[in-house]
């Protein structure tokens, strides 16, 4: 069990109950969309990012990007991290049949996928020092690779967010934040040199 710093929020209390046994650290849940209506949680989730940090760690469907982006928008952008689970289809075992996407939501996923994801988004557990800056990736770099203003750029974005293990629904925003975290400028245009090898 690791310890962090920052509490995390979740879609519902089965991925609450799945990260609590992985974690040290407060998990609050959005009780799905209630909370595009609870105004009074949404400030407390706010006062929680201010004071420690939240990771937003919601499935990987349409409706867990509609629920991220949402906080997202309404959360102050310095205390908040992003985790991505990858798109992984199957059902959940409490479940008689798959979502609607048919994909594996939080509470499904493996404690090393899980982990992962929380190591990707950038958090420190507590003991541990943070990584200093790096020069970050920008729309250009984008553009220049490839994915962003061609005809064929959303299929080399999918393409990306494959072999990274990062949820289709991304936009080209949420993929930058993502590259930001898990790569080094030289490892993302490797990657990409990579990649336009094998198509």
């Amino acid at each position: 069990m690791i310890r962090l710093r920052q509490a995390i929020v979740v879609e519902g209390r089965y991925d609450k109950h799945t990260l609590a046994q992985l974690v040290d650290a407060p998990v609050f849940t959005t009780e799905g969309f209630g909370i595009l209506n609870n105004r009074a949680k949404l400030e407390f989730l706010r006062q929680v990012a201010r004071r420690r940090g939240l990771i937003i760690l919601t499935d990987s469907d349409g409706a867990g990007f509609v629920i991220r982006n949402y906080l997202k928008g309404a959360l102050p952008k310095e205390q908040v991290f992003h985790a991505y689970i990858p798109d992984i289809y199957g059902k959940e075992r409490r479940k008689r049949q798959p979502g609607k996407e048919g994909k594996l939501g939080v509470e499904g996923m493996s404690p090393a996928v899980l982990l992962e994801a929380l190591h990707r988004a950038g958090v420190t557990p507590e003991g541990e020092e943070a990584a200093g800056p790096a020069e970050p990736l920008s729309f250009t770099d984008l553009y220049e690779a490839g994915l962003s203003g061609t005809a064929d750029s959303a299929a080399r974005r999918l393409a990306l967010m494959r072999r990274l293990g990062l949820p289709e629904h991304m936009g080209k925003q949420a993929l930058l934040d993502a590259l930001n975290i898990l790569l080094r400028r030289d490892e993302f245009f490797a990657l990409i040199q990579s990649i336009n090898e094998q198509t």
